[in-house]
């Protein structure tokens, strides 16, 4: 691992809509090739890594919900589809030569294992990658807080926020090429300032176990690793701003 990186274990969040690619719906099999290729590049880099992944790019909770659809149905299939992704994503880390365990918070032993804490853990320091998916395996709660939930259970040194973005600014980029773009932020800042780094809960439980959250964008390979050893271009999430 790298002498300069302080962050030996990590989890890495990525968006659903960011294994969309190109495509306007489902799963770009070259950008879940090209995360593959990121992730191995971290392991390479002597890091324990674990994932979660939304689903969005496949069903998003509250998206039917709003369509007249019951929120904790439509938040259960929201979780069917972070399964899916999940085990995409780990036939692409295997194509990589990675050894790698999806875990659900909704049991389905026929696909992958339960969620265990103490197993998953043990994975990791034998340096498999563990993908975690079903979020939380409660309605009303999003991928983003499963991921801070999941840090902070498997006691990782970083949270990794994968986005379309190159960190974090003060509206949206694509829209307003002028936005303020920030290096470093406290989470009060986060909070008071209603950034959308990731939803209130997360950032909440981020904060209350002072975990670092790296905000920086998906899609060069070796920019996790990068952003990881403080080379990458990113945003920080911490204590103090």
């Amino acid at each position: 691992m790298s002498a300069e990186s302080p962050y030996r274990r990590v989890l890495l969040k990525l968006s659903g809509e960011g294994l969309m690619g190109t495509a306007g719906y489902g799963i770009d099999p070259e950008r879940i090739r090209e995360v593959a290729e990121d992730v191995a590049l971290l392991v390479e880099g002597g890091h324990e890594v674990c994932l979660v992944i939304g689903g969005g790019n496949i069903f998003r909770g509250v998206k039917g919900a709003a369509e007249g659809m019951d929120r904790t149905s439509a938040d259960y299939m929201g979780m069917l589809a972070t399964v899916m992704n999940a085990l995409a994503v780990q036939s692409a880390l295997e194509a990589q030569g990675l050894h790698t365990r999806v875990q659900s918070a909704i049991p389905m032993d026929a696909v992958c294992e339960p969620y265990i804490r103490r197993r998953a853990i043990r994975h990791l320091e034998k340096g498999r990658v563990v993908i975690f998916a079903a979020g939380t395996g409660n309605p009303f709660f999003t991928t983003d807080t499963a991921a801070a939930l999941r840090a902070v259970e498997m006691n990782c040194d970083a949270l990794l926020k994968a986005t379309q973005v190159d960190g974090v600014y003060a509206a949206d980029p694509k829209t307003n090429p002028d936005a303020e773009r920030f290096e470093r932020l406290s989470y009060t800042e986060v909070l008071a300032r209603d950034l959308k780094v990731m939803d209130a809960a997360a950032i909440a439980l981020a904060r209350e176990n002072r975990i670092p959250i790296l905000v920086f964008a998906l899609g060069s390979t070796g920019g996790a690793r990068a952003v990881v050893e403080g080379r990458g271009r990113f945003t920080l999430v911490s204590e103090e701003s």
